[in-house]
């Protein structure tokens, strides 16, 4: 499965333990990932101090499902069952 072009769920839906730049204490679930452009697209993307939890991620029909919508809704499952 390729990324979809604006959809940012997994920039949004779960929390994210480790330090992004002007996140320090990481971010919680469900906000917005301070670099995300206006385009919510990753102003991080292949820069070495993109988070390797970010890096790491593939994108995965269970967890993103067939539109924006469903990924931030599944994301934010898997978050509160793993909470």
């Amino acid at each position: 499965m390729e990324c979809r072009s604006g959809c940012a769920a997994c920039c949004i839906a779960p929390s994210i333990s480790s330090a992004i730049p002007g996140m320090p204490q990481g971010k919680p679930a469900g906000v917005p990932c301070v670099q995300l452009d206006e385009r919510l697209g990753c102003r991080l993307f292949g820069l070495p101090e993109r988070p390797a939890v970010c890096s790491g991620f593939r994108p995965m029909v269970d967890v993103c499902g067939s539109h924006r919508g469903e990924a931030i809704w599944l994301l934010g499952e898997w978050e509160r069952l793993t909470s």
